[in-house]
């Protein structure tokens, strides 16, 4: 027999003991440094259960929060305290929104962060009544209707997730 013959016996015969699919491990809490545990402590709680490529998204904002201005860090935070405040069904709905928002031709985008500002810039009242009214949850047309801005307070909808660019998931 020849040495390749062999060895491609051998390798049949022992198959590899661990594949790498998807992310690689990532740090656990304890792992962290000093500044990454401070920049995301509002998921200390959380963190030895998150999924690696929800770690590694996460490190990544970690990395560049230093470099933000002080008003992105402190959104970067409240959004943070948000999202550990939300079940696994609402992060999937959120995920699942943010994934069709990225998906909308770009005067589509621009309708929805129309009435982003629009409905940002209510009262919290009037906020809080038209999530209770179900009127907050359409927020995305279908990628075929012709997007219409909104010209009266129950027209206006609660964005699914930041609109900054910002994946937090």
């Amino acid at each position: 027999m020849t040495l390749g013959l062999l060895l491609n016996i051998a390798i049949a015969a022992e198959p590899p003991t661990t594949a790498v699919i998807g992310t690689p491990p990532q740090p656990s809490w304890g792992q962290l440094s000093t500044q990454q545990k401070a920049i995301l402590a509002p998921l200390a709680k959380d963190w030895d259960s998150l999924e690696n490529i929800r770690k590694k998204k996460w490190l990544g904002i970690a990395e560049r929060y230093p470099a933000m201005k002080q008003d992105d860090q402190q959104r970067m935070q409240d959004r943070m305290r948000e999202w550990v405040g939300l079940s696994p069904t609402e992060r999937s709905k959120v995920r699942d929104t943010y994934k069709d928002f990225k998906q909308l031709p770009a005067e589509q985008k621009q309708v929805v962060k129309q009435k982003w500002q629009a409905y940002s810039n209510l009262p919290p009242e009037e906020r809080q009544r038209l999530r209770e009214s179900g009127k907050s949850s359409q927020l995305l047309s279908s990628p075929g209707a012709a997007p219409v801005a909104p010209t009266t307070e129950a027209a206006v909808t609660t964005p699914p997730v930041p609109l900054n660019g910002n994946d937090p998931r």
